[in-house]
């Protein structure tokens, strides 16, 4: 993993908060290593080669406390970087997924927009983590940080590892709601299970979960699955939201919009109590279309640059926002609703036609 440069000058900071626990707190393993052995002649004894210790009854945790702040020191220097020039050409080094789309797109919206529309406050400071328990890739990490300087909520930091050769990447990142209370997870020096996306013994698989919330995303107290979420702050500003476009549009348009989940969770973990943080991302899709009697559009600045430089649409103008969702499954025989704890979304493209 190439996150492991001590000298940078973010990576000289002072370990943080509690999640730095003594090093011989968490399991201990160590992989056998097998010496070559050198023949000296025909008399000579055989050199005694080392007896491996034995495996762990359960994987190790995918990271270290230290390697994660390390990462999180790496990936900030290359965000600052970016946001210094509003150009995502050096971002791919550190992001990915749904953080990269974010990101691009915030820098030509801030470009569009004269300088008046920074991007996201990313901060980088960590407050809990949560580490996997795996000896496989990709491997997935969570960051709870601090709440950053302008007070708006603190972050919950997805991180990536697609294979052992790349480093760690910024995959997406979510708003902690408020009031939220998440449930307790194993500490990082030993890992928290990770599950597969069909994972039985929950309330709803994790596949399943994130699909039923972007039904209830869409059809609000008219899903079926709606009494299987408690109310969320995330659900209400986009239904906030939704409904002040359409009080805007009156009889002059149409609104339509679509949620979809986008693959599979990128990570479900265990918890304590025998449920699931699950992570994925959730693409809406938001059309305004013009009746058949005619009529125009006027695309702003922002949303024309994402849709190829049209300053018009004579029919319909449609935004692509990708969303990252962070909830929690409570085991099927809780009594327990499913808990957002975290989502964000935002543009990141749009065409028109």
């Amino acid at each position: 993993m190439n996150d492991t440069n001590p000298t940078s000058p973010a990576g000289r900071r002072a370990a943080r908060g509690s999640a730095v626990r003594p090093r011989g707190a968490g399991r201990r393993h160590a992989a056998a290593v097998l010496l070559p052995l050198l023949v000296l002649g025909g008399c000579s004894a055989p050199l005694p080669s080392p007896s491996p210790e034995p495996v762990p009854a359960v994987a190790p945790p995918a990271v270290s406390v230290a390697q994660a702040q390390r990462v999180l020191d790496a990936v900030a220097e290359v965000v600052a970087a970016g946001d210094a020039v509003n150009d995502a050409a050096g971002l791919a080094a550190r992001l990915e997924g749904p953080a990269l789309a974010i990101r691009t797109a915030e820098y030509v919206r801030n470009v569009t927009n004269a300088g008046a529309r920074p991007p996201t406050v990313l901060p980088f400071d960590e407050q809990a983590l949560l580490v996997p328990e795996t000896d496989s890739w990709p491997r997935t990490q969570l960051v709870v940080t601090e709440q950053p300087a302008d007070l708006q909520a603190p972050r919950v930091l997805v991180l990536r590892q697609a294979t052992p050769r790349e480093p760690y990447r910024l995959w997406g990142w979510a708003r902690l709601l408020p009031s939220v209370q998440t449930p307790a997870t194993a500490a990082p020096e030993e890992g928290s299970p990770t599950l597969p996306a069909d994972a039985e013994g929950l309330l709803a698989t994790p596949l399943d979960a994130v699909a039923q919330y972007a039904d209830v995303l869409a059809n609000g107290d008219a899903s079926p699955y709606v009494a299987s979420f408690a109310p969320d702050a995330f659900r209400a500003a986009i239904e906030g939201e939704r409904a002040g476009v359409v009080t805007q549009l009156g009889d002059a348009a149409t609104l339509t919009q679509t949620y979809a989940p986008v693959g599979e969770p990128v990570v479900s973990l265990g918890t304590v109590d025998g449920g699931a943080i699950v992570v994925s991302e959730i693409a809406t899709t938001s059309t305004v279309t013009l009746p058949e009697t005619g009529g125009s559009i006027t695309v702003e600045p922002f949303y024309s640059a994402l849709a190829g430089g049209a300053t018009t649409a004579g029919t319909s103008l449609t935004r692509i926002f990708s969303g990252v969702v962070v909830m929690y499954v409570p085991p099927a025989d809780s009594g327990a609703q499913i808990q957002i704890l975290a989502g964000e979304q935002s543009v990141t493209g749009a065409s028109a036609s």
